[in-house]
């Protein structure tokens, strides 16, 4: 089992983790500026893009990820990503000199004492749609991540022509993906996170509610949360300024 990873540029080293369903194309628009400053070593979920596929929950994600990351690095991590990412330095701080968690949530659905995360029977209605019809389900996906943002159609067909870049998501990836959205819980280690974070939001973001910061500093008091204006579930493709110039600030 290995899991696919393409490096360039020098400097500092950063870990990039795209989203489920994704690949590293995600990352195509934000390399010409990363790698003036950074060696960007950006590896593929289990199952995206090249990677082999991994039948386990978020910690052997975030155990296969560590394997093929560099020995220390600051990561930034989106969406799913920012989920691996958050495991992956609850397992080995070590590791992991800073995270950046872009769209992040140590728990996607909403429970009691929980209620910033999205319906449970949302998102498995969601997976239930992927099951039928998977192609349709896939470009409805890429429209929630950019739905009522600002340059709404030009970050869609940004996004999918990045997404076009590799090899997409085999349906056992896709599933196990949504799986682990909807059984993940790392609030626990969010409260005891032993790494500097800084955690991105969408203020239009539809998946991840921008109102997630408010519960991430309750449960990890002094963490840093930023909002950025205008974005949705993408901000470092719609508003890649504003996301380049956190990352630089926060490392």
């Amino acid at each position: 089992m290995s899991l696919a990873s393409l490096t360039q540029g020098e400097g500092r080293p950063l870990v990039l983790l795209h989203g489920w369903g994704m690949n590293a194309g995600v990352w195509t628009s934000l390399l010409p500026r990363l790698r003036t400053q950074w060696r960007v070593t950006m590896i593929e979920l289990p199952g995206h893009g090249e990677s082999d596929f991994v039948d386990g929950d978020i910690h052997e994600w975030a155990r296969a990820v560590l394997e093929a990351a560099p020995p220390t690095a600051t990561w930034l991590g989106w969406s799913l990503g920012a989920m691996v990412g958050l495991a992956a330095a609850a397992a080995s701080p070590e590791r992991i000199e800073a995270l950046v968690l872009a769209g992040g949530t140590p728990r996607f659905v909403r429970e009691p004492g929980w209620h910033c995360g999205m319906r449970t029977e949302l998102l498995q209605n969601f997976a239930d749609e992927l099951f039928r019809t998977p192609h349709c389900t896939m470009l409805r996906f890429l429209g929630l991540q950019v739905r009522g943002a600002d340059n709404e159609r030009e970050t869609l067909k940004q996004l999918r022509s990045a997404v076009e870049q590799r090899p997409a998501a085999t349906g056992a990836a896709l599933r196990r993906g949504l799986a682990l959205l909807l059984e993940t819980d790392l609030r626990e280690s969010l409260a005891e996170l032993p790494v500097p974070a800084l955690w991105l939001y969408g203020e239009k973001d539809t998946l991840v509610s921008a109102k997630t910061a408010d519960c991430v500093r309750e449960l990890c008091p002094g963490t840093a949360t930023e909002v950025i204006r205008g974005s949705g579930h993408a901000p470092f493709m719609s508003h890649p300024q504003q996301c380049l110039q956190a990352l630089e600030a926060f490392s």
